[in-house]
């Protein structure tokens, strides 16, 4: 009976060295972590030791860094106050406009904002002449009566 009392015992202290050894190592990596912290704030201070010059450097070109940013921060402003403008939509309808030729060389094209707003653009392809009209578009609806291939451009850009 004393005999499987002190494998008990063996056993015990066995695992207890395990725990120990394991906690050891735990906390030589967490010392050694800790430690690598240290040295990268250690390796930031200049080597001549003047930190003062370090942070007066760092604050200028901080300030450098802000300047730009308030600059692209203006240009950024300026495009999204024109952006409500742009031309975003878009379409062309081909066809034929007169007998005497063919091929689908006329074109009607709609150049509108997101909004509807922009020019329907017509160019009409005859044998003997070409001719070209634009008529302005507000909401996605002319300002002057369109053709229906114009009316169908527009309503394409529009998404209808």
């Amino acid at each position: 009976m004393g005999h499987g009392l002190l494998s008990k015992r063996e056993r015990v202290s066995d695992w207890l060295v395990v725990v120990i050894v394991f906690l050891v190592v735990v906390l030589a990596v967490w010392q050694t972590y800790q430690l690598q912290q240290i040295r990268k704030q250690v390796d930031s201070v200049p080597k001549d030791g003047n930190v003062f010059a370090l942070m007066d450097s760092t604050t200028g070109r901080l300030g450098r860094a802000e300047a730009g940013i308030a600059v692209l921060d203006q240009r950024l402003q300026d495009v999204e106050a024109r952006l409500p403008y742009a031309i975003t939509r878009t379409a062309v309808v081909a066809y034929d406009a007169f007998g005497n030729i063919a091929g689908q060389l006329s074109r009607s094209i709609a150049l509108l904002s997101e909004s509807g707003d922009g020019i329907v653009l017509s160019i009409l392809v005859a044998r003997e002449e070409t001719l070209f009209f634009s008529k302005e578009i507000r909401g996605g609806t002319g300002s002057e009566i369109l053709s229906p291939e114009e009316d169908s451009a527009v309503a394409r850009a529009m998404g209808r």
